[in-house]
């Protein structure tokens, strides 16, 4: 599948994600009344719409190399930043998932999405992909473990 063809159907699933996840979430008010709990739906929420937009970014750039590496280099930072602010604010949080537990891993996906968009695509080499196809891989974990969190945090216990 070329590029351009994945990253149109890419964006409009994690927009579509992000959508479902405005439902949940309207239908679960008492998280927005827990400091906890609000900053897991919202980690939920931007597991989604950072790779959207991420992907809509390869897309509107074409051939320019330039443009999507920023959107990319923007996006992977506003991952890490938000991913460490929910690691920081729920550290505390009984009996965490193991999707929560291993939040750490989409600080280091996004680290290698940073990094292949600064051009340190190393493992495009090792692995024979185009540099938009490696990224892609990345965001597709990402998503993968956006879900995790999202199902983690459907199922556990309510908290008082």
């Amino acid at each position: 599948m070329e590029p351009a063809q994945f990253y149109s159907l890419f964006s409009a699933a994690c927009f579509g994600l992000v959508g479902l996840w405005w439902n949940v979430v309207q239908a679960r008010k008492e998280w927005l009344k827990n400091p906890g709990q609000k900053s897991i739906a919202g980690s939920v929420y931007l597991s989604f719409l950072i790779p959207g937009l991420m992907g809509l970014g390869a897309q509107i750039a074409g051939s320019s190399a330039l443009v999507w590496r920023l959107v990319f280099i923007l996006g992977s930072a506003w991952g890490m930043v938000s991913t460490f602010q929910l690691m920081r604010q729920t550290k505390n949080v009984p009996n965490p998932g193991p999707f929560r537990r291993h939040r750490w891993l989409v600080t280091l996906i996004y680290a290698f999405i940073l990094l292949g968009a600064l051009g340190l695509d190393f493992l495009v080499t090792l692995v024979g992909l185009q540099p938009l196809q490696m990224e892609a891989l990345w965001l597709c974990l990402l998503i993968l473990l956006g879900h995790g969190l999202a199902w983690e945090f459907l199922t556990e216990a309510p908290t008082e």
